[in-house]
C-alpha cells in the first residue's frame, strides 16, 4: 500500500518543484514527473510508468485532477484505469479521495474535471483571439516577400537554376524548390 505522486506541468519552462514538494510532504514515497503539454509523449511516458508501477491498494496523489491531462476525457480515463486496478486517487487541492466511493464524491470528480477542461478551452480561445488581434500566428517570418516569390517563379520558368536563385535571394535551394512546388 504505497503513496505514489504524479506531477505534471504544461511546458518545459514551468517548474515541477512546488508540486513535487507538496507530494513529498503528503507522504508520497515516489513521484512520477512529466513536462510539456498533456498531449506530449513525455507526459504519456510518465503516466504510463506510474500506471505500470501502481498496484492494487496503492494510492496515487496529485495536487489537482488536471495534472492527469488537458481534457476531461483524459482525466476520467486515467481515474477509471486507476479504479480498475484497485488504486485509489487523492487530489490534494480539491479534497478528493476515491477511497470514498459515495455518489457525491464521484460527481465532484467529474465536475472538477469538466471545469478544468472548460478553463483550458478558455485559455486556448483567448490565445487564438490574441493571435488574430496581433496578426502574430507564430513561426518564423518568410525570408521572401510575395513579390520576390513571384519573381523566383518567373525566373524558374525562364530556366534560371535553383542554385543561382538561392544565391541571388540569399535563401537555400530547398526554399527555391518549395516556391517552385507552390508550398510557399
Amino acid at each position: 500500500m504505497a503513496l505514489l505522486g504524479f506531477a505534471r506541468v504544461s511546458s518545459v519552462q514551468q517548474d515541477l518543484t512546488i508540486q513535487v514538494e507538496r507530494l513529498s510532504e503528503y507522504g508520497c514515497e515516489r513521484v512520477f514527473q512529466g513536462k510539456r503539454s498533456g498531449k506530449a509523449d513525455t507526459n504519456k511516458a510518465a503516466l504510463d510508468e506510474l500506471m505500470a508501477y501502481a498496484r492494487e491498494g496503492d494510492t496515487v496523489v496529485v495536487t489537482k485532477l488536471d495534472r492527469f491531462g488537458r481534457s476531461l476525457s483524459q482525466v476520467l480515463v486515467t481515474i477509471e484505469s486507476l479504479r480498475d486496478k484497485g488504486v485509489n486517487l487523492v487530489a490534494i487541492d480539491q479534497n478528493i479521495d476515491t477511497a470514498n466511493s459515495e455518489p457525491m464524491n464521484t460527481a465532484m470528480i467529474q465536475l472538477l474535471g469538466m471545469f478544468a477542461e472548460m478553463e483550458r478551452n478558455f485559455i486556448v480561445s483567448r490565445t487564438q483571439e490574441g493571435k488574430v488581434a496581433s496578426g502574430n500566428y507564430g513561426g518564423r517570418k518568410p525570408k521572401l516577400t510575395p513579390s520576390q516569390r513571384e519573381e523566383v517563379r518567373q525566373k524558374l520558368s525562364q530556366g534560371v537554376s535553383k542554385m543561382d536563385l538561392s544565391k541571388e535571394y540569399g535563401v537555400s535551394r530547398a526554399t527555391i524548390g518549395n516556391i517552385e512546388k507552390g508550398n510557399t
